[in-house]
């Protein structure tokens, strides 16, 4: 018999940047670089206890952006 889980009640909400918007970073999950645009974050409603954090980043120039768990963003080192 299979069990069913049920994910608690969430809420998302727009989260502080740790660089300032538009700073170059690297996805160090698929080593693509891109500017850092914004950051959701998902709390639980009872509680407000943080389940995760997203950050999305888009090509410089202009592009398709992604999404990547902000843990694995780094900001670019300019020479």
């Amino acid at each position: 018999m299979a069990q069913t889980y049920e994910k608690r009640p969430t809420t998302l909400s727009h989260g502080e940047l740790p660089y300032p918007a538009g700073t170059l970073v690297e996805d160090m999950l698929s080593k693509r670089t891109g500017e850092l645009h914004g950051v959701l974050e998902e709390r639980t409603k009872e509680g407000n206890k943080l389940i995760g954090r997203t950050a999305f980043l888009r090509p410089e120039g202009g592009g398709t952006e992604w999404d990547v768990p902000l843990k694995h963003v780094r900001p670019v080192e300019t020479p």
